[in-house]
């Protein structure tokens, strides 16, 4: 089985070109990353040859096979099979053996993950999870955009509440009176603008704002829907 190329620096091989793991090999191209792509599907491997440079058939859950194509010599390795969960735990568990010092795996539930976990990832995603959670946020118009890291800190974007505008963020002391803090300020029309004492809402303001994630929902839920 020849090799498609000597992986560089950064270069990273994605096993599995589902939904997920085409979206991350797309991703990484388009940040300029030389991406290995890998699938035992061969009419999945024939459909994204076309639109990816380099994609090859071969069994994931197999370490010799991944060894003939050097991934042994990559720093990352995404594992984006997740229906099959034997072929995603054999495949990361192949990575790790193979030495792999950056491997990223899909879960679709938290037993899958935990596994995962203990077969060699290093990083384990749940983004049919994380992509309900986010929804469920911005579904109701209050919030514009949510992002939640693992300590319970979040990041969101929301409409200034009615009682901020027209005063400075020192005067209506949001951080104070909400546990939050107001990162920045998007004004339409103008550049985003880091947070001062003395910046003054306008009616329309976008906040970034950051903070415990319960803290930052009870403020963005006095946005104006």
């Amino acid at each position: 089985m020849a090799r498609l190329f000597t992986p560089q620096g950064d270069s990273v091989v994605v096993i599995g070109l589902g939904r997920f793991g085409s979206a991350v090999a797309e991703s990484l191209v388009r940040l300029g990353h030389d991406v290995l792509c890998i699938d035992s599907d061969p009419a999945i491997v024939q459909d994204w040859s076309d639109r990816l440079a380099h994609v090859v058939q071969a069994d994931s859950c197999n370490p010799d096979a991944l060894r003939q194509l050097g991934v042994a010599e990559f720093q990352h390795a995404v594992v984006g099979i997740g229906i099959n969960i034997e072929s995603s735990v054999l495949t990361t568990l192949a990575l790790s053996e193979l030495g792999v010092p950056d491997i990223w795996a899909k879960a679709v539930t938290r037993n899958h993950g935990r596994i995962l976990e203990r077969t060699g990832a290093h990083h384990v995603v749940f983004p049919e999870a994380a992509m309900g959670e986010r929804v469920a946020h911005l579904v109701t118009g209050k919030m514009i955009d949510f992002i939640e890291f693992d300590d319970d800190f979040a990041i969101v974007k929301t409409r200034a509440p009615r009682e901020a505008v027209g005063r400075t963020l020192a005067e209506s002391a949001l951080r104070t009176r909400y546990g939050i803090t107001i990162v920045g300020v998007k004004r339409p029309g103008l550049d985003f603008a880091y947070a001062r004492p003395e910046t003054v809402i306008l009616e329309g303001d976008l906040l970034i704002v950051s903070g415990q994630t319960a803290a930052v929902e009870r403020f963005a839920a006095m946005a104006p829907g």
